[in-house]
């Protein structure tokens, strides 16, 4: 039974109700994300660890990106390993992590992280990719496994120290058996008034063989705790709309209690986005695909409906000006490679201040 579980999980599948936070032995990339977020100073930082196979061996994907300094730090390292028991990612000294510490250094920059008081997503529900966890070989798994946490810690960047204690921090994971989907959407945001509110979502074209869908998955943590995923297609189903600088997303979600809403609109301009790498594992590099802003405008409004003719009830509504917006494709990077006047082949650049 253990064989036939550990086959099942190196296709990158997870059991309904399951953990899927230790790595899948046979997937071409386990990705590893840590957002710090320190409303009172507009500080945000982002951590990354792609650990990719290759056809010669293991290698890694690695970042460290900061707010207001917009600084960018981005490297391939040779050395990578992910731990299948529980979460954890390493390359080298260059970047390790636990569930409760990253340690990252890249050129200049340095990240030393300790979370604190955890808020981890709820293991009696589906994960963040819902019922599509449970599929086999699809090209993209996400799940969004710490909504919240205290930060104690710092960074450098770009030759300034920043000091992130009493920060907010969020991570997630995301890994598939080609690396990255297509295209995709993406965004986080702490910073709201009432700090137990979390939103993260993510979306885009998944597949496996024929099959080919594009899904959107919303989570929130709303004032009080509650946790609420939006994104199965038959049961909770999202529309979502993006352009190059706005990420529109509605949701429906009917359970016993209600019905329950999402609204989220966000806003960045395209030219502060900092274009970021992602993998090609089996071609052992990195290559541009990712434009990601660090501290853009997003809206958040859910409600509920107790019964049909009721009125609705506003469970949060609120905008952090401090939210992670992302759309990802390698013929949109290269399009602003192009814009920008960057060489071809770039493989990253910080956004334009």
């Amino acid at each position: 039974m253990r064989r036939l579980l550990r086959a099942y999980r190196g296709t990158g599948a997870d059991l309904p109700f399951t953990d899927p936070t230790p790595a899948h032995p046979g997937v071409d990339m386990e990705g590893y994300f840590w957002r710090v977020t320190v409303p009172s100073t507009g500080q945000t930082v982002i951590a990354l660890i792609g650990v990719n196979q290759g056809p010669q061996g293991p290698w890694a994907t690695l970042g460290l990106a900061g707010h207001p300094q917009n600084s960018l730090e981005i490297a391939a390292h040779a050395d990578a390993s992910a731990d299948p028991h529980r979460l954890g990612a390493r390359a080298g000294e260059a970047f390790v992590a636990t569930e409760d510490t990253v340690r990252v250094a890249l050129g200049e920059d340095r990240l030393e992280l300790t979370v604190t008081d955890p808020v981890r997503y709820p293991g009696h529900q589906l994960g963040g990719s819902s019922i599509f966890h449970s599929v086999p070989a699809l090209n993209q798994y996400w799940h969004p496994w710490l909504l919240n946490g205290t930060a104690r810690g710092y960074a450098v960047l770009g030759g300034e120290r920043v000091d992130l204690t009493g920060g907010q921090v969020y991570s997630e994971k995301n890994w598939g058996a080609a690396g990255f989907p297509e295209y995709w959407w993406w965004g986080q945001s702490h910073g709201f008034a009432d700090r137990d509110v979390c939103v993260a979502f993510a979306g885009g074209q998944i597949s496996t063989g024929p099959f080919h869908t594009e899904v959107t998955a919303i989570v929130t943590r709303l004032p009080g705790g509650r946790v609420l995923r939006w994104g199965n297609p038959v049961t909770s189903p999202v529309r979502a709309r993006t352009t190059e600088d706005t990420w529109r997303f509605r949701g429906r979600l009917l359970r016993p209690d209600g019905l329950w809403r999402v609204e989220l609109d966000g806003y960045a301009p395209l030219a502060s986005a900092h274009i970021l790498p992602v993998p090609l594992p089996r071609e052992h590099r990195n290559t541009a695909g990712d434009l990601e802003h660090l501290a853009a405008r997003l809206s958040v409004r859910v409600t509920r409906q107790r019964r049909t003719g009721t009125p609705e009830e506003v469970m949060v509504e609120d905008t952090s000006e401090l939210a992670a917006l992302e759309h990802g494709s390698l013929a949109l990077a290269e399009r602003e490679i192009a814009r920008r006047g960057l060489p071809p082949g770039t493989t990253h650049a910080a956004g334009l201040a």
